[in-house]
């Protein structure tokens, strides 16, 4: 339904941290750890002097142990730095970090304690911070060992935790983790997606939610894209397209989360030929939404009246490779009424076929 391009959109000119929950992500990949990785260094002797060869030190790769941050701490770590930037009175410079697919991972697993930090105060700020770990500790007080936050600032993030001293000395010392009220966490899923790991109540209250319906989709100027169905004579409309279908698929399922969106598949200059349609559409349509439900609907009847069966829609040429079969497309399309695209069909005409 085209959340990422709406985020992508939406934060366009921002500073952005992006990253994509899938099965193996972990706290690690998310927050951070120490990683191997390799450092150049001078190759030294028994007495050790450098070993010097055609007037060059000697050098050798030797594996050395790291803490590299990843998309949790990059986020975070500016966010403070743009409130150490920003000068008293003004607000900081925003720092976003979008997770793509965040219900492919475990979210339990992956943010961890990182979860309590979640819930914000009035003001946008963690109500509850949470102790780092030493390892994590030391990188970040490196890594805001030149920030200072201007009193201003530091004075109204202070009054909102009475009961400790100068937690803005404790969050730029590392001692702890706290979400300033800059840093926002965007996150996009798709409920149709199958086999995933389900998200407790506890972790979506937390979240502001927002549903995309399925519309007609628009470029970057608003204006709405006709995109179009390239079949065997004729040229369809994708979005009446989508319109027929999904009400069939509504009725059938009795599931929003089977429905098609409108970016579903991309065009070339706003036509979906016939191969991306069948490898796309009607292979999702066959396996995922009617293959439990069987075939019966007219809209699955071919010419001679037998079921329009998914390897109708392949051939194969005197050479052995397979072609998609076009007029089987243009026979599902016409079976569903689909518009002709350019034409303007009534509901009279319409029900009259």
């Amino acid at each position: 339904t085209g959340k990422s391009h709406i985020v992508k959109k939406q934060t366009e000119g921002e500073s952005v941290v992006r990253t994509t929950f899938h099965p193996d992500s972990d706290y690690s990949t998310f927050v951070g750890c120490y990683k191997p990785t390799t450092k150049e260094v001078e190759m030294r002797d028994v007495t050790g002097k450098v070993i010097i060869e055609h007037s060059l030190p000697v050098t050798e790769n030797r594996i050395i142990y790291q803490f590299v941050e990843q998309a949790f701490l990059q986020a975070y770590i500016k966010s403070w730095k743009f409130y150490a930037e920003a000068e008293d009175g003004a607000a900081p410079k925003k720092q976003f970090l979008i997770i793509e697919e965040i219900n492919r991972g475990n979210c339990a697993q992956i943010f961890g304690d990182l979860f309590q930090l979640l819930d914000r105060n009035d003001r946008g700020f963690s109500e509850y911070f949470i102790h780092a770990d030493k390892d994590m500790q030391k990188h970040i007080s490196n890594a805001f060992k030149d920030c200072l936050i201007k009193e201003s600032h530091k004075d109204t993030i202070n009054s909102l935790y009475p009961k400790d001293d100068d937690v803005v000395a404790k969050v730029l010392s590392g001692e702890i983790l706290l979400l300033p009220n800059n840093l926002y966490i965007w996150a996009t899923m798709n409920t149709s997606d199958q086999s995933l790991f389900p998200i407790d109540s506890a972790f979506k209250r937390r979240w502001d939610w927002k549903y995309r319906p399925i519309v007609k989709g628009r470029d970057k100027d608003g204006s709405e894209l006709n995109w179009r169905i390239k079949a065997d004579t004729k040229e369809y409309d994708w979005w009446s397209f989508l319109e027929k279908i999904n009400a069939i698929v509504g009725t059938t399922t009795n599931s929003e989360d089977k429905k098609l969106g409108f970016f579903f598949c991309k065009p070339t200059d706003s036509v979906i030929s016939a191969e991306t349609f069948v490898s796309k559409v009607v292979f999702y349509l066959w396996n995922d939404v009617f293959k439990n439900f069987g075939f019966d609907d007219p809209i699955f009847k071919d010419e001679d009246g037998t079921t329009l069966e998914f390897d109708k829609f392949y051939t194969t040429n005197i050479y052995g490779d397979t072609i998609v079969r076009t007029d089987k497309v243009e026979r599902f399309l016409e079976n569903l009424k689909v518009n002709v695209a350019g034409e303007v069909i009534s509901e009279d005409e319409d029900e009259d076929g």
